[in-house]
């Protein structure tokens, strides 16, 4: 009985401070946890209103054809070859509607690329089958982050999602990432940050966040890197700027020991 009273307060404890994670049969985003990740969502729902308004007109225009140019109802063949307004408005209008969507991709693709000036640099370097990050500008601390396997896991943590070392970042700071590769091709991806930046070796691509709300945000590799390309689970940890500060402490205390 004490075990099992354990288990569910581990299972609250842990789930609370989740701020986003997968759920089984999720159809949907996970929730936006980013300014990036915010004008996705906004930019899916108006694909998605464009994409219904034309399916369902399409439909509409084909049980039209069918009912209205039936061998019963025209028995003798039209004969003639093109329409020129026909074939204007059917060029215009699918012009126009690739315009009314590039606008709005195009300024999401502005933001993403031209970051804030950052108050965290995280450099993250891609290694099958393992992260590997470091802090730069807060005394160069690095280490690794593996999976945990199923034998380390504590009751509430996810399966194949946490990981030994999480990232650690300030909450409401501009975080740039920094990420490359050693071996081969990986893609560093958060789905409710709005990340998927692939880590090429030799190359140093880069992306930025910012995050609000505390808690543990999860991602995995998303380009296939190997055999074990679906363990490199990607946990970062948000919390207060004061216990940012106290980390960073301890962690060059630990980095000055060794």
């Amino acid at each position: 009985m004490t075990r099992v009273l354990l288990l569910v307060i581990g299972f609250m404890q842990a789930s609370t401070c989740y701020a986003s994670k997968p759920h089984e049969w999720q159809l949907n985003f996970q929730e936006a946890a980013s300014p990036i990740m915010a004008e996705l969502h906004s930019f899916h729902n108006f694909l998605l209103f464009i994409i219904t308004a034309i399916v369902l007109f399409v439909l509409l225009l084909l049980i039209y054809v069918i009912f209205r140019f039936s061998a019963k109802r025209n028995p003798i063949p039209a004969k003639f070859t093109h329409n020129i307004a026909i074939e204007v408005i059917w060029t215009v209008i699918p012009i126009l509607i690739l315009i009314i969507i590039a606008i709005p991709s195009f300024r999401i693709l502005k933001i993403a690329e031209h970051s804030p000036t950052p108050d965290v640099t995280i450099k993250v370097v891609g290694s099958q089958w393992y992260w590997s990050y470091s802090y730069p500008d807060h005394g160069n601390i690095e280490f690794d982050s593996n999976m945990l396997q199923d034998k380390d896991l504590k009751p509430g943590q996810i399966r194949l999602l946490e990981v030994d070392n999480r990232v650690i970042v300030p909450q409401g700071s501009v975080i740039k990432f920094l990420i490359t590769a050693s071996d081969v091709i990986h893609s560093f991806a958060i789905p409710s940050l709005g990340i998927k930046t692939d880590a090429v070796p030799g190359r140093v691509n880069q992306t930025w966040t910012k995050i609000d709300k505390k808690g543990v945000y999860y991602g995995q590799c998303s380009e296939l890197c190997g055999v074990n390309h679906g363990f490199m689970p990607i946990a970062i940890e948000v919390v207060s700027k004061e216990e940012f500060q106290q980390w960073v402490a301890k962690s060059k205390m630990k980095l000055s020991m060794q």
